[in-house]
């Protein structure tokens, strides 16, 4: 399962969509799809609306994020074009229906076109205000049986600071969900990373601009931080290229 946020869509300008980071995004997906690999998109819509950011401008917060999920349906039907024009077969399930322009969410469905070696892409978050798309994420990956989330940022992973305004930030390669939560890392909000922890499916937390992130880690490469349950005690390194990093170091495969 891959979280594409909506704000990485639009690149350097901050909203809308940049054609040129949509067909890299798609590029990798299509490459990492056509080698094998089962794989699910989850994408935001904070390029075009952040629901609870309006919530009380004249729009209450339910309101407000079902705007946000109509967001995320337009990112999806771009992303699918994209992927298609690689020559990857693609399918937008919503969480509502809006059967003109996509699939409603059918969880044996959705599994079907994932065996078919189709790209699924799931769009409308939840279907429910008050959940954020990462929290769809989690719920999709739950459902459908996927092996990881990787949830691309715009950093190389998960910091004990913000390394945008501390040059000496330390990246962490390796963390326990218990460890997030107790430290209030900002990986994921707390429904989602409870959701992973739950059904045991680790996060992997990765560069999205760093070229070739996204195949690298849906093929099963290291990138960025890993949370799961299996690590003890959290490692923390100096920040790394990630495409580098994966080059240097092999992780355990990571099929969907």
């Amino acid at each position: 399962m891959l979280k594409v946020s909506g704000e990485a869509l639009s690149g350097s300008s901050g909203f809308g969509i940049d054609p040129e980071v949509v067909q890299t995004i798609a590029r990798e997906v299509a490459e990492a799809s056509l080698a094998g690999v089962q794989v699910a998109v989850v994408v935001g819509g904070g390029n075009f609306f952040r629901g609870a950011q309006h919530e009380g401008k004249g729009l209450d917060r339910a309101s407000a994020d079902y705007m946000g999920m109509l967001a995320t349906v337009m990112n999806a039907i771009n992303l699918q074009a994209a992927v298609e024009s690689n020559g990857v077969p693609t399918r937008v399930m919503t969480a509502f229906s809006i059967q003109e322009v996509a699939e409603p969410y059918i969880r044996r469905r959705a599994i079907r076109h994932l065996e078919k070696g189709r790209v699924v892409i799931f769009g409308a978050g939840t279907g429910n205000p008050f959940f954020t798309t990462d929290t769809g994420a989690a719920l999709r990956a739950a459902e459908i049986g996927a092996q990881c989330v990787f949830k691309a940022t715009m950093v190389d992973g998960v910091y004990d600071s913000d390394p945008r305004r501390n040059p000496d930030a330390q990246l962490y390669e390796n963390l326990t969900y218990e460890t997030v939560q107790r430290l209030g890392l900002g990986v994921m909000d707390q429904t989602a990373i409870t959701l992973c922890q739950e059904n045991d499916i680790p996060v992997v937390v990765f560069n999205l601009n760093t070229r070739g992130n996204i195949v690298h880690a849906l093929r099963g490469g290291t990138v960025g931080t890993r949370v799961s349950s299996e690590v003890d005690v959290p490692q923390k390194n100096g920040a790394k290229n990630g495409a580098k990093r994966g080059a240097e170091q092999k992780g355990d495969a990571a099929k969907k």
